[in-house]
């Protein structure tokens, strides 16, 4: 367990490449912070889903942390309103802070989303996404 005070060794400093995101170093350790995402302006372009049923959906995001071989990521997504078809190849983790979107499984099951929402998303979920209303999330893939 970290002692009290311990953070008094972090170094931030500005990524300037993402304004908004500090990369924070201590002892063998970085931090990747990203201040106020929902103002976030310069994100990564990742184009649009693949196969879209409807719609012209368009991703967008920053990528806080990849671990090594790409086995684990972090960062933040926006997505604008359409249609696709989805699956999950790694377990995520993800907290909606804005927007709407219905997931529907194979089975036929519907996943309402809305601001404010958490959601786990197991490895080898499939079926489809609708964003009805641009969508944005911090995620977690393991």
């Amino acid at each position: 367990m970290a002692r009290p005070g311990h953070y008094r060794y972090l170094n931030a400093r500005c990524n300037h490449e993402t304004p908004g995101l500090f990369i924070a170093q201590g002892q063998n350790m970085k931090i990747a912070l990203l201040r106020e995402p929902l103002k976030a302006r310069e994100l990564t372009d990742w184009g649009a889903p693949p196969d879209l049923i409807d719609g012209a959906s368009h991703t967008q995001g920053t990528l806080l942390h990849k671990g090594e071989s790409g086995q684990s990521e972090c960062g933040y997504w926006e997505c604008t309103p359409g249609h696709w078809p989805c699956r999950v190849e790694r377990d995520e983790f993800c907290h909606f802070l804005e927007g709407e979107a219905r997931y529907e499984n194979e089975d036929g099951q519907i996943t309402q989303i809305r601001a404010d929402t958490i959601a786990f998303f197991p490895a080898g979920w499939s079926g489809t996404c609708r964003v009805t209303k641009t969508l944005k999330k911090v995620y977690t893939i393991r």
